[in-house]
């Protein structure tokens, strides 16, 4: 709830901020046209202005719809009245936004379009050529700086995706350390107590057995010792039983897979998944290979980011009846034969699938780019 109140209050004031500056153009623009001629513009010129400049306050949302209003209504003005160099500042701005948002011929078209009406409207005017050559550099520098505009929003949210990832991995390796040493903590205790727990619970029940077979009274104390050397093992058994438990978060298995290839598409990698049923294929996955399988390809997606600048990504899931067959495969840059450089989340790959007793391949693939391939068997897991 707080993160929809943060975005909403951020759309409001972006919204609020468009807004503002749509009606500043067009005012600057109105006052143009007064100060060019005497009289004024008429009420279509007004018109047709306002139509243009205070359509821009939607161009975040509607870049094109924009781009589409915005040019006709000032190519219409220009038509009619005729104006100075001064009119195509609208279009300008509406074809910076359609630039940024991916759009490049559409703003292309629309300049073209612009500057070619805006040169036969008055064709024979003294300094004709100088204004459209003028608004010719206009327009280039209002798709550039659009397409600079794209790729700083772009660097900006890989830029934190990676700064999330990274506080996700951190938090992640500290959890593995804690089960760690959880594990090393369990396996102390069952070497040095289970044994002699259970020396003296058999001697006890030993010496009991004798003592019941002679036909002698049992001793209180030995009954005692008996009880709570069995009542030790069942709670030693129990806390045995807690700290083996795996220390990772719920919800992390790849019930979450359309969440996760929905951020890798956010983040500019373009992913398709398939999922394959075996005739023999089991149910419900245990819970460890659920969880592992959806960390190897949230791994393997982060290093498409990273490392193969975002390249179309596949993903193949195959249900088999004694194993999970896990597949990510990317068309990146990497070529046969390239050397592989196992950081750390390779490495953390391979000890969830060692931990399996499975077999992991990670490695450039036959025609290129790059493939990691797990298989993780489903008994004992």
């Amino acid at each position: 709830m707080g993160g929809e109140s943060k975005g909403s209050a951020a759309g409001r004031r972006a919204w609020l901020l468009d807004t503002a500056l749509a009606a500043l153009t067009c005012g600057v623009v109105l006052l143009a046209a007064m100060a060019a001629r005497n009289p004024g513009p008429d009420a279509l010129d007004v018109a047709l202005i306002a139509a243009g400049t205070l359509a821009l306050a939607a161009h975040r949302r509607a870049p094109v719809a924009v781009l589409v209003v915005t040019t006709l209504c000032m190519l219409a003005y220009v038509l009619h009245g005729q104006p100075g160099s001064w009119a195509a500042f609208p279009v300008l701005a509406a074809v910076h936004a359609s630039a940024r948002s991916g759009r490049r011929s559409l703003g292309i078209v629309a300049s073209a379009v612009f500057l070619v009406v805006f040169f036969a409207v008055d064709p024979g005017a003294d300094d004709i050529v100088e204004r459209t050559a003028l608004l010719v550099g206009w327009f280039l520098s209002a798709g550039v700086t659009g397409l600079v505009d794209k790729n700083w929003q772009a660097y900006l949210r890989q830029t934190e995706e990676r700064a999330r990832e990274a506080e996700r991995t951190r938090e992640e390796a500290a959890l593995r350390r804690a089960g760690e040493e959880r594990l090393r903590i369990a396996r102390e205790l069952h070497d040095s107590l289970t044994h002699s727990i259970s020396i003296v619970k058999l001697q006890a029940g030993v010496a009991v057995h004798l003592a019941r077979k002679r036909g002698d009274e049992v001793p209180a104390a030995l009954l005692a010792i008996q009880e709570a050397s069995g009542e030790a093992m069942r709670e030693l058994r129990s806390t045995l039983e807690v700290l083996r438990t795996d220390v990772v978060p719920e919800g992390t298995g790849l019930d979450r897979l359309d969440e996760l290839v929905e951020r890798a598409r956010t983040a500019g990698i373009a992913v398709a998944v398939s999922v394959t049923h075996t005739d023999k294929a089991p149910g419900p996955l245990p819970e460890a290979v659920d969880r592992t399988a959806y960390r190897i390809v949230q791994e393997a997606l982060t290093n498409v980011a990273r490392h193969a600048d975002r390249a179309k990504t596949e993903i193949r899931l195959t249900h088999r009846a004694r194993h999970l067959l896990v597949e990510v495969a990317d068309d990146g840059p990497a070529a046969p034969g390239d050397p592989v450089a196992e950081g750390t989340g390779l490495t953390g790959m391979r000890e969830r699938v060692a931990a399996l007793g499975g077999r992991l391949h990670a490695a450039p693939g036959a025609g290129g780019g790059f493939t990691v391939r797990a298989e993780l068997p489903l008994e004992g897991a």
